[in-house]
């Protein structure tokens, strides 16, 4: 399943509608990247809003596109994470790590639009 994403002014937002298979993460990793590369955007959101299940493949994933979002000079922020997928990642030890989380889409904006007037 193709995750579209969007450009929005100096941001990029991946929205994620369902769940994911793995090739399919990979490929949002890849996207994502080169999207950010292609259109020098300052920060990304991921929305997960939809997705009622994190597995371990899925949040080393997303740790992974922020990392490699982060050596590419932009900011990611992931938002949307249910309670109920919070409970479950912490019951099986699935951390995080060093990963900027908000709310909701609204957040994450003023987030990213908070840490562009601190780089800039």
């Amino acid at each position: 399943m193709e995750v579209p994403i969007l450009k929005q002014g100096d941001f990029l937002i991946a929205t994620i509608q369902a769940a994911l298979t793995d090739a399919d993460l990979l490929h949002l990793r890849t996207a994502l990247l080169q999207q950010v590369v292609r259109s020098r955007s300052r920060g990304v959101i991921v929305d997960v809003t939809a997705l009622d299940l994190m597995d371990s493949f899925a949040s080393r994933t997303v740790q992974e596109i922020v990392h490699m979002i982060r050596l590419r000079g932009a900011e990611t922020v992931i938002v949307g994470i249910q309670p109920e997928v919070a409970f479950a990642m912490v019951q099986l030890g699935l951390t995080l790590e060093n990963v900027a989380t908000a709310l909701d889409l609204e957040e994450g904006l003023a987030y990213l639009n908070q840490k562009s007037k601190t780089i800039s």
